[in-house]
């Protein structure tokens, strides 16, 4: 595991010894190793689990809830956000289910932690998770819990959910897996919600219960240690799963769910089960899960994010002013940007100490992706030592890592180093772009030197003019990267790049 120099490399992770199982009422001691860092091998490509819905009754699937509006009492102003997820690519490269963190100013442009390198991973149950969640609770701490589930084995039956607690996210501590109902199917997508007429937590997860089909189930809980029996949270008569709720917005609680292949809101005047009834106008962007609501920190504004499957594991965003219309409107990709190879997101709100300690602590990424203005959803990569922007998500996911660094040519400028192959970087030769090794001769070092200038499309983004080509620039033309003149407008947009993660 590659971490940088700014984060601890053993993660500061604590094990606790043993594995705490508890049933609905009962506690059960198993024993455990405690929680472990690494990157997990991968398993290939990954179907959808939501490709199995109504094939067998033992076949469910998942929910996904926010952290609650009202969900915590005010201790301190939160001005970013934490992300949660687990990773999948396209042909099983990227695959890990750990616990992975990437950090937000706005909640729009995600920067993954510890090198997009897992910071926990279960060791009990199936070793592995998916469709993690993160919630700050009324003490201000944090707890996560995930689904018990290691890659795409839909057959597999848990009647338990892992769990961690975490005083800041940075050390995690008395992991533990956690038994919700003794049903032979699975407890996928759990989330959790302050319930203040209660005076409890609540847990949601998605199981296949006596009625046959997928039904949002809760337990209520103080500690997340031992909970109450399960009951039916939400069932309109159909399959349901990935249930995200927010509560007390204006009075009313929203529960964002999946429902065939799209995203879908009910909505109540209290959290008692079985008060939600469906209201909302569908979106979806293909094949659609996995909806996580979250609400700006700096203006009215609402954003739903769901998780596609087809392709897997492109997030799509939408937004709304108002949640009662129950309509939205969707964000275009220019304006975010997921972390790499993520997979069903949890959202939460944190401090700018917080977002500060995280970054310092599992360290920034060492490297860079670059997205197409005019074409957002591809990214610039190498193939067959090709430059060129491909759609994202894509295997060798590596290819479209950089490292900018000081131009070879001139140390005002940048090279693109390959992450993955680093004796190479990219350069132009008869004006086309290709990754080539360095030669070290001076001709080589000024093809592979570039100028990065306000963006030719929009300020705020970048571009990167040839330094031995003063009047060419990066940019594509039928995919492919060459420098070119630019003039006309969908030349600029050709030569313009956003820099993140």
């Amino acid at each position: 595991m590659s971490v940088s120099s700014s984060a601890d490399s053993s993660g500061t992770t604590e094990t606790t010894g043993t594995t705490e199982t508890t049933g609905t009422t009962e506690t059960t001691g198993t024993t455990g190793t405690g929680a472990t860092i690494g990157a997990r091998a991968g398993l290939g490509p990954q179907p959808s689990r939501r490709l199995f819905l109504g094939v067998a009754a033992a076949v469910p699937l998942a929910l996904a809830v926010p952290l609650g509006v009202g969900a915590a009492p005010a201790y301190a102003a939160d001005s970013a956000y934490v992300m949660g997820y687990f990773t999948e690519s396209p042909n099983g490269l990227g695959d890990d289910y750990g616990l992975h963190l990437a950090v937000s100013s706005d909640g729009l442009q995600w920067m993954p932690l510890n090198q997009n390198n897992p910071v926990v991973v279960p060791t009990a149950g199936a070793a592995g998770l998916r469709d993690p969640f993160i919630m700050r609770k009324r003490d201000g701490s944090f707890v996560v819990i995930a689904t018990d589930l290691k890659g795409t084995d839909w057959n597999r039956n848990s009647q338990y959910i892992h769990v961690w607690d975490s005083a800041d996210l940075r050390t995690f501590t008395g992991y533990r897996l956690l038994k919700l109902h003794d049903m032979t199917t699975h407890s996928w997508a759990p989330e959790a919600f302050w319930d203040a007429g209660r005076g409890q937590y609540g847990i949601i997860y998605s199981s296949v219960n006596s009625s046959g089909h997928h039904v949002i189930m809760v337990n209520y809980t103080a500690d997340f240690r031992t909970v109450t029996a399960p009951q039916v949270f939400f069932d309109p008569g159909y399959d349901v799963i990935d249930g995200d709720l927010v509560v007390g917005v204006n009075g009313v609680n929203y529960l964002y769910y999946k429902k065939d292949q799209a995203l879908v809101g009910a909505r109540s005047s209290t959290l008692v089960p079985g008060s939600f009834t469906p209201f909302s106008t569908p979106v979806a962007q293909g094949g659609t899960e996995a909806p996580t609501l979250v609400k700006s920190l700096t203006s009215g504004i609402w954003y739903l994010w769901g998780d596609t499957y087809t392709p897997n594991g492109v997030f799509y965003v939408w937004q709304s002013d108002n949640l009662a219309a129950g309509t939205w409107t969707a964000v275009d990709q220019r304006r975010y940007t997921q972390p790499l190879n993520s997979k069903h997101c949890t959202i939460a709100t944190i401090t700018a100490t917080e977002y500060d300690n995280l970054a310092a602590h599992w360290g920034r990424p060492a490297w860079n992706r670059l997205k197409s203005y005019n074409y957002p959803g591809r990214y610039v990569r190498h193939s067959g030592f090709v430059g060129r922007i491909d759609p994202y998500p894509f295997d060798p996911y590596t290819d479209a890592r950089w490292k900018l660094v000081p131009g070879l040519a001139d140390s005002a400028g940048v090279s693109f180093q390959s992450v993955n192959y680093p004796a190479r970087y990219l350069r132009h030769y008869s004006y086309s772009l290709r990754l080539d090794e360095n030669d070290g001769t001076s001709a080589f070092a000024a093809d592979a030197t570039f100028l990065r200038t306000a963006g030719l499309a929009d300020s705020s983004w970048s571009s990167f003019r040839s330094y031995n080509f003063p009047t060419r620039y990066i940019r594509h033309a039928d995919n492919l990267l060459r420098i070119d003149p630019v003039a006309t407008a969908t030349e600029l947009a050709d030569a313009t790049f956003s820099v993140g993660y």
